[in-house]
């Protein structure tokens, strides 16, 4: 919901709401203010018949409310020492309407010619339904005339106040730190959208900065660590060339050679993830997955096959919009991977359909999947592995929105959509 009509969803409620008790209030003031005045009515009206009464006689005689709306009977000066003024509601047949309809009914008593008379006096009173009826549809006109207003209000000149701030939104939907392009904020008057500028503006050219900064320094830093790399495995490869070193001492260059190796391609792969992460790879183009994985597996047959692992292919063509060398390096790691970790004897069984990936290796026991993907992840040491080949690929999914997923079904199962295909919770063996 928008904030516009949130808050006017808000004012709406509690405007009803006291409308609501405002009506009630309302009601019951206007209902004393009709009884003082009905009840005022009557009293004058009594004063007028005692007063008619005394001047003609016949008048003492009427038991019967008629055309005048009073009536008036002899009683004992007991039963008169017991009654005072008294206003009661009741009702009476009208012949106008041929129903019962409420009255106004004042009870009294008085003294003419030495004699006591009961007086009761009539009159029409304003049915209580028929008011409540007509202030139940005027509240809700009232109720109508202000919040339709209000939403128009909200919707025609609120809206372009607010343009300000949802232009902004716009543009940071749309922003990422590794673009060129900057957030451009507009001139308004209004005080607390300039303070959001203004705070868009600092926290924008921080983060560049940072980012500037960051991605210099990890670039710097890989190029320059591969030169002493480079440099010390040919001195030491040289030095393995003397022929008066033992045995013991040709080992021991062997090992640092091998720890050379892996950290020249541990720098390799972590200046790689950091670029992935930076998004510095933004070209994009229709790559054709089912080349690929022929292509890759081509080149890891001679390994497999020296491993004794049977590797079968079954993919049919999908065409993904990506940057060609990251779609490269998500299957080689994928499919090295698997080569890598697959016992002696073992099997790997490569599927592509529907632009759905299916790797499954052989394998003894299952992974913890929360760690699989995790950077240096030791759960399968080697040392022909950095440790970074499955984060590497998690990045390259994460940025292009593809899912992974990871399986065990008495063999290592990773699936990877590259579409909005669903990973099955279960694969055949």
């Amino acid at each position: 919901m928008k904030l516009l009509n949130y808050t006017t969803s808000y004012f709406a409620a509690i405007l009803l709401l006291v409308i609501t008790v405002w009506a009630a209030v309302y009601y019951y003031t206007m209902l004393d203010e009709i009884y003082d005045s009905i009840d005022d009515g009557l009293d004058n009206q009594k004063q007028l018949i005692i007063k008619k009464a005394g001047a003609d006689s016949t008048l003492l005689n009427k038991p019967e409310f008629g055309e005048a709306g009073f009536r008036i009977t002899p009683i004992s000066r007991e039963a008169a020492n017991k009654l005072h003024d008294v206003y009661i509601d009741s009702s009476m047949y009208m012949e106008n309407e041929g129903s019962q309809e409420p009255i106004r009914l004042l009870k009294t008593v008085f003294l003419s010619g030495g004699k006591y008379y009961h007086l009761e006096v009539a009159t029409s009173m304003v049915e209580e339904d028929d008011l409540v009826n007509a202030l139940v549809y005027a509240l809700i006109w009232l109720y109508l005339g202000i919040v339709l207003p209000v939403l128009i209000l909200n919707n025609v000149l609120l809206k372009k106040v607010w343009k300000p701030f949802y232009r902004m939104l716009s543009q940071l939907k749309d922003f990422r730190i590794d673009r060129s392009v900057n957030i451009q904020t507009q001139q308004t008057h209004i005080e607390e959208f300039r303070l959001l500028n203004n705070a868009l503006q600092e926290m924008q050219n921080n983060n560049l900065e940072v980012f500037t900064s960051q991605k210099h320094f990890i670039e710097n830093a890989a190029h320059e660590l591969q030169t002493p790399l480079g440099i010390a495995i040919n001195k030491l490869e040289h030095l393995a060339e003397q022929e008066h070193l033992s045995d013991q001492q040709l080992a021991l260059l062997s090992s640092a050679l091998d720890n050379l190796d892996r950290l020249t391609r541990l720098n390799r792969s972590l200046l790689l993830l950091s670029k992935i992460e930076n998004r510095q790879y933004t070209g994009v183009t229709p790559v054709h997955l089912q080349e690929l994985i022929q292509k890759i597996t081509d080149d890891f047959q001679e390994q497999a096959q020296y491993k004794g692992i049977s590797l079968t292919i079954d993919t049919k063509d999908c065409i993904v919009q990506m940057h060609e060398d990251l779609a490269m390096i998500l299957l080689f790691n994928l499919i090295k991977n698997a080569v890598l970790h697959t016992p002696p004897g073992g099997s790997i069984n490569i599927s592509l359909q529907h632009c759905l990936l299916v790797i499954k290796n052989s394998g003894n026991k299952p992974l913890i999947k929360d760690r699989l993907f995790s950077r240096f992840d030791t759960q399968h040491p080697s040392t022909q592995s950095t440790g970074l080949g499955l984060s590497i690929v998690k990045a390259i999914t994460d940025l292009y929105h593809f899912r992974i997923d990871y399986q065990y079904l008495d063999q290592h199962v990773i699936t990877v959509a590259f579409t909005k295909t669903v990973i099955p919770d279960s694969f055949p063996n």
